[in-house]
């Protein structure tokens, strides 16, 4: 177990929390590697049902350790960033994990922060969050995502303002443009994401992996593509004990207690 990353286990959520506060949560090849294995687990736990990343200290991250990722990068290509795991943490060089993720972010949230936000599926930002995507400043562009999803997700010119310019906006511009989903006072950002991640764990897994499943079809490959998985999809979903539960717990108007199944 990397001391990079803290792991801690809420029931049905996995709480993953990036430990490298004294370098402002920079990722070096460790912490990738450690983030890959904890989304191995999210995913192929069949106990876990919803993930929340956050980071240590005041800061969630400063973005990449260059001076350690940059020759990895430039040697063996941005695949470095998917930590050799079965799922990649930016969804980009490798599988995105199955199950929903809600990212917590405060202060410094520079570069890959905003790409794993983009990558994740809701996120809550402290009222000091700071977001920069700067590579075109240090001579070369962002690769972890920002570019394929940033134009789909905010909007074109929202995108290309940060992505071209690299300069620093904050909660209230994210909260515009979409990046985030909700800002909270400080210090709440990471209370608020376990609770967002626990509401979603009592819901059907089936049918949270099956939404998330399909939209992100939706997303990459098109309304048609999605609508054929769909209807490939629904007769599994609709069949399922989950499905019996669900209809049960509305007629005798109780809670349903999903099994997954």
């Amino acid at each position: 177990m990397s001391s990079r990353l803290t792991i801690e286990r809420e029931g049905a959520v996995l709480v993953m929390g990036v430990n490298r506060p004294e370098k402002r949560n920079a990722f070096d090849l460790e912490t990738i590697a450690a983030l890959a294995a904890a989304y191995e687990e999210l995913g192929t736990d069949p106990t876990l049902r919803a993930g929340v990343l956050f980071g240590h200290g005041d800061h969630f991250s400063a973005g990449l350790d260059l001076m350690q990722v940059g020759p990895a990068v430039a040697e063996g290509g941005p695949q470095a960033l998917s930590g050799g795991r079965a799922f990649d943490p930016f969804g980009v060089w490798g599988p995105q994990v199955p199950k929903p993720v809600v990212l917590a972010v405060s202060g410094i949230s520079f570069t890959l922060s905003i790409e794993l936000a983009l990558a994740c599926d809701i996120v809550v930002a402290s009222e000091t969050v700071r977001f920069r995507q700067l590579e075109i400043g240090r001579g070369i562009l962002p690769f972890g995502g920002a570019t394929m999803r940033a134009p789909a997700r905010l909007g074109w010119g929202n995108a290309m303002r940060f992505l071209l310019t690299g300069e620093e906006f904050g909660a209230t511009e994210a909260l515009r443009i979409g990046l985030v989903q909700e800002v909270v006072a400080h210090g709440q950002h990471v209370t608020r994401a376990r609770a967002l991640a626990q509401v979603i764990a009592r819901q059907a897994p089936l049918g949270v992996q099956g939404t998330l499943a399909n939209a992100r079809i939706a997303e990459s490959h098109g309304v048609q593509a999605a609508t054929q998985h769909l209807a490939a999809l629904l007769p599994t979903v609709m069949a399922s004990a989950d499905a019996a539960e669900g209809m049960m717990s509305f007629v005798e108007r109780r809670d349903a207690v999903f099994s997954g199944r």
